[in-house]
């Protein structure tokens, strides 16, 4: 994704960090996170730009866990899947290990890190403006969002379901409930629709 951390570049230069600070004010790169960067595209070099809340939570991501490894869930699953209109100051991202939140540098906001067997959650590649990266499928996105909220309360996760909704398999809706525990969590939603 276009994306390093500034301390894979110990090889290339003897400090990263004052090396990326110059190509940061030439525009060359951009800041994400404390010690993570982004390659600029190349029709935005010299120009203020910054990436989407999606791409640069996948991109922080993958440079922390390695490409095809993270994948963004919940309402930023939502999001790339445009179920949910409204920008949002957090990115949700699935990991294999626990992780605190990290700080965007480029923004107000984080990046949560969720702890998930990420190999057993249903993904699609997206596009983002970083380049690809997987995300939850909305059947998973449905499933996951209903679980963050039983009781129904935040808005956004049950617009996010309601427009999900109609893009949605039962048959991979129930395949997925029954492989991750998740049948109560479905039969709540089938019952909410």
């Amino acid at each position: 994704m276009r994306t390093v951390r500034a301390a894979d570049l110990a090889s290339v230069y003897a400090h990263p960090g004052p090396e990326l600070s110059i190509l940061e004010r030439r525009g060359v790169v951009h800041r994400l996170a404390q010690g993570i960067y982004c390659a600029v595209p190349r029709e935005n070099v010299g120009a203020a730009w910054r990436p989407s809340l999606e791409a640069a939570t996948a991109a922080i991501a993958t440079a922390l866990y390695g490409d095809r490894v993270p994948i963004l869930t919940g309402l930023t699953a939502a999001r790339v899947h445009r179920a949910l209109p409204r920008a949002i100051g957090t990115g949700y991202v699935a990991v294999p290990t626990q992780r605190r939140p990290l700080r965007f540098a480029d923004r107000d906001g984080e990046v949560r890190f969720v702890m998930r067997d990420v190999a057993g959650l249903d993904a699609v590649l997206v596009q983002t403006d970083l380049g690809s990266a997987l995300a939850t499928t909305p059947e998973q996105t449905v499933l996951d969002l209903a679980r963050s909220d039983p009781r129904g309360d935040d808005i956004d996760a049950q617009e996010a379901i309601t427009a999900l909704w109609p893009e949605c398999h039962r048959v991979m809706l129930e395949e997925i409930a029954g492989r991750q525990r998740m049948r109560a969590t479905l039969d709540r939603v089938v019952a909410g629709r």
